[in-house]
């Protein structure tokens, strides 16, 4: 028996996919469990339709990742925080600060896709990556410097 599995499953397929199954497996595991139902002709078009306006949006979001990835790495990015006589912080910069600095900048990125390889504990320049989609990753250029005391 043909069918179209809704959910991805082990040793069989993933998500869309058309697959031949024995009809037992099909009729009692498969279609009550809401994996599977029957492939008629017109739910595999209605399939083949999703697929390809699955597609569209995939890459119509990956392209406005892109766009986002140049923009992020066009921009130098500047954090102040408090540090002592020697350039050492007190504390580190974490990736919420750096999300709130793109944030004021115009740029919403999560701060558990902003990846930070080794904890920023001096004053300086650093490269730290941001992830804009599953496959495209932003580098960013920030700079670490002293808070300006107020008296």
């Amino acid at each position: 028996m043909k069918v179209i599995l809704r959910k991805e499953q082990e040793n069989l397929g993933a998500q869309g996919d058309v697959v031949t199954v024995k009809d037992g497996y099909a009729r009692n595991y498969l279609i009550p469990k809401g994996i599977a139902t029957r492939a008629s002709e017109g739910a595999i078009r209605a399939i083949e339709n999703e697929k390809k306006q699955r597609a569209f949006k995939i890459e119509k979001e990956r392209k406005a990742a892109r766009e986002l990835t140049e923009s992020l790495e066009r921009l130098s990015l500047s954090i102040s925080a408090k540090a002592g006589e020697s350039g050492k912080l007190f504390g580190t910069v974490t990736s919420q600060m750096v999300s709130d600095a793109l944030k004021a900048q115009g740029f919403d990125v999560n701060k558990k896709d902003i990846t930070i390889a080794e904890p920023i504990k001096t004053l300086g320049n650093y490269e730290l990556q941001a992830k804009c989609y599953t496959d495209v990753i932003a580098k960013l250029k920030i700079e670490v410097v002293a808070e300006a005391e107020s008296e």
